[in-house]
């Protein structure tokens, strides 16, 4: 930072309220002027020497920066003598899933904002989730979160449990584009997880990976669309391949065998940013309650992460970080914070760590001129931290208060955290769908969609409108299942968008539609505590169904609500009709007229 820029105020875009919630004898006060940081030593991440300076923040962003920078009058004034001022941490692969630690929205934002976590990439949410996850973000105190589409190949990674519309299954060229032609109406923030690799860690088979060809025209596409494309990529092959592609941001650490020079190369000449995301791969976590020794095969990959890791670093391909935070043992915030000491483990310096953390994030992600560094005019995304990281990297674990948009959301004097709670349920109409929409969607405006069962081996089903009698239309479902234990399909309508904000269902008695069929099906409504199920008998003949609310019964407990097993009706998301058949056997069935009574 020179001297003419430590001069320069800041008169930008507003984005947020000037106001700052700080401490102020216990109790939080109203900034509303600006703020000012006094004393800390600034890791701005620009690669520039650590320094003791002023930092003014206002409007959101930072308004000025200087060693000998006065204190414009009605600013808040920090003493952060002795302490880090590090810019807000990136990671840019998680999963915000039900199934991780934390596993809630609201508290996952929390475990990311107390570990300093301002921007997340989130690579779970189905695109029918965006606007719905996106307005819910925005009523918490959350960090920044780009919401990122997902590709495979058809029995791919991340096709063996997924529907079609979560994760685009792509094979050729042609298809790639379709892909992310597909994804672009629902505003994606960038694409990713796209699975190019299907090797299962050297554990199972291959599960099909991408072609070259299609990889590039996939990348080719998104690029049209100024979107970044993040890739799962485990291989050196593959790498290889995905730097020849211009893949943007390559994870996870190459680990099958050492990288040559050769891919080390075509990663370099692509302008690839890599991911190890060792943090998922550590054996013996520190978070993890698993106690079993990790077997010879993950530590020789483990040490293939950590080798290939460093070999990148050191031929000048640049590292960002990322988790994959949300998987088994790896968990929000915490996971970052350890993903930067994992790097300095592979040999990374302790300020390359910090970059990767903070410069690079926002670089692979096309935002550095927003955030990422220290500097003026820069969005106030900020982690104030009791230690020197870039000394000693297991400082990082020292947070203090964590600045998001100039407001302060974590430590001393910040707001109390998210309540761990949904969102509110809404109220729908009783009729879910007659399928009689040209666009497909249900007349609860939702996306009908398809669930087989899980693994490498899954079921194949077909949903489509059907004529029915004169101009009504009928759903029908085809399907042959995988030969297995206990193969399944299903309908799965939503009664929300992305089935993330519960429906009030308290109004209605139970659920009626008409169903033709070969056999028994299960009837479920899933909920926030689990599902409910009643069955269901078709046969050749047209018949309308009536399931009262009080013939279902509780089944598959969520989320550790194992006890809460009480029909509320407010806390409803989805109805599935599962369809259990013998292994190898074909199944049908037809619905119409889906409406609550």
């Amino acid at each position: 930072m020179n001297s003419l820029q430590s001069k320069v105020l800041f008169a930008g875009i507003v984005l947020f309220s000037a106001s700052c919630l700080v401490e102020a004898g216990g109790a939080p006060i109203v900034a509303e002027s600006g703020i000012a940081i006094l004393g800390a030593t600034v890791f701005d991440a620009t690669g520039a020497k650590p320094v003791v300076e002023t930092v003014l923040i206002r409007n959101g962003h930072i308004e000025a920066i200087g060693q000998q920078r006065s204190v414009p009058t009605g600013y808040l004034t920090i003493d952060a003598s002795g302490e880090a001022l590090l810019p807000g941490f990136y990671d840019l692969h998680t999963h915000w899933t039900g199934g991780g630690q934390p596993r809630d929205t609201p508290t996952i934002a929390n475990a990311d904002l107390a570990a300093g976590v301002t921007t997340s990439n989130d690579f779970n949410a189905s695109p029918e989730s965006y606007e719905v996850r996106r307005a819910w973000l925005n009523s918490l105190i959350a960090p920044h979160v780009n919401l990122c589409g997902r590709l495979s190949t058809p029995g791919g990674h991340g096709a063996d449990w997924s529907d079609t519309e979560t994760t685009k299954w792509v094979s050729t060229p042609e298809e790639a584009r379709a892909g992310v032609d597909a994804i672009v109406p629902y505003k994606p923030d960038c694409l990713g997880e796209v699975m190019t690799d299907g090797w299962r860690y050297g554990t199972m088979p291959d599960m099909t990976s991408m072609n070259e060809d299609a990889i590039a025209a996939l990348v080719d596409e998104a690029h049209k669309y100024h979107l970044t494309v993040l890739t799962h990529t485990v291989t050196v092959t593959k790498g290889a391949e995905a730097g020849k592609a211009k893949v943007d941001v390559i994870a996870h650490a190459l680990q099958d065998r050492e990288i040559d020079d050769a891919t080390v190369q075509s990663i370099k000449d692509g302008g690839s940013f890599m991911v190890p995301t060792l943090a998922v791969y550590e054996p013996n976590k520190p978070s993890h309650s698993d106690s079993t020794s990790p077997s010879p095969q993950s530590l020789r990959k483990w040490e293939f992460a950590l080798h290939n890791t460093m070999r990148l670093y050191s031929a000048g391909v640049p590292i960002a970080l990322g988790t994959d935070a949300g998987m088994p043992g790896t968990l929000h915030g915490k996971a970052t914070l350890r993903e930067m000491q994992l790097l300095v483990k592979a040999g990374l310096p302790a300020s390359a760590a910090l970059i990767a953390g903070t410069a690079n994030g926002a670089r692979a992600m096309s935002q550095l001129a927003d955030r990422g560094t220290i500097e003026v005019g820069k969005r106030a995304d900020l982690v104030l931290i009791k230690g020197k990281p870039w000394d000693n990297i297991a400082d990082v674990e020292k947070t203090d208060r964590v600045f998001l948009d100039g407001k302060l959301v974590a430590g001393p004097g910040a707001p109390p955290p998210n309540p761990d709670s949904p969102m509110p349920a809404v109220k729908i109409d009783k009729l879910i769908d007659n399928f009689e929409r040209p666009d497909g969607r249900s007349n609860l405006d939702t996306l009908v969609m398809t669930n087989p069962d899980r693994g490498l081996d899954r079921s194949v089903e077909i949903i489509q409108v059907v004529p029915r009698e004169g101009d009504d239309h009928a759903l029908m479902m085809t399907a042959k299942m995988a030969v297995k234990d206990k193969p399944f399909v299903s309908v799965v309508i939503p009664l929300t968008k992305g089935s993330i904000a519960p429906a009030d269902l308290r109004s209605f008695h139970g659920i009626r539609f008409d169903l033709r069929g070969d056999g028994d099906y299960l009837v479920t409504m899933n909920s926030l505590k689990g599902a409910w199920e009643a069955s269901a008998t078709g046969n050749s003949v047209w018949k309308t169904i009536d399931l009262p609310f009080t013939s279902f019964h509780h089944t598959q407990p969520a989320r550790g609500n194992q006890s809460e097993t009480a029909w509320s009706g407010d806390d409803i998301t989805e109805i599935e009709i599962v369809d259990h058949r013998a292994s190898g056997a074909k199944s049908w069935l037809e619905i119409d007229n889906v409406t609550f009574f």
